[in-house]
């Protein structure tokens, strides 16, 4: 294969640079890569969930917005209590879940840039091959804190992960 070509293998938009017309594209290839580390070690495919999703978009939001970085809102609301308090709870009898968290500038704004720094961060790769997840929310914002970026473009991803028994 040529240099311009890419690997079967690759997930589809995974260099792209979050802008608000893309943010559908930039999911998808987030997911795609997300699998794709998950596959390297056998472990079951995870299903999309609109209302992690909801509660993924809403974190990522927020932060750029508030200015802030943190699982935490500044009011003190955790992923678990969003996570419990949403539609994805209603009739569970027991729910595990997790959060991952990043913003970047440049390449680290990609998808690819994003779930590489994850997989290189014991903690957050810790939960993206937790086997006992099966349902996934991706967030993303097309921009990131301010305070952290001095005003560069990048860009704020949360991912749910989770499982209801």
């Amino acid at each position: 294969m040529g240099a311009s070509t890419p690997e079967p293998s690759a997930c589809k938009d995974s260099s792209l640079r979050p802008s608000r017309r893309d943010i559908a594209r930039v999911r998808a290839a987030t997911l795609c890569l997300i699998e794709r580390e998950r596959g390297a070690y056998r472990l079951g495919a995870l299903r999309a969930n609109g209302s992690l999703q909801r509660i993924a978009t809403s974190q990522a939001k927020a932060m750029v917005v508030g200015d802030y970085f943190g699982d935490n809102s500044p009011s003190g609301t955790t992923p678990w209590q969003r996570i419990t308090a949403s539609a994805y709870a209603s009739g569970a009898r027991s729910i595990a879940a997790a959060q991952n968290i990043g913003w970047g500038t440049s390449r680290i704004a990609t998808p690819a840039g994003m779930v590489s720094t994850w997989m290189h961060s014991p903690p957050h790769r810790e939960i993206v091959l937790t086997s006992d997840y099966k349902d996934i929310g991706i967030g993303v914002a097309p921009a990131a804190p301010t305070s952290l970026t001095k005003g560069a473009p990048g860009a704020t991803y949360t991912v749910e992960f989770a499982t209801r028994g």
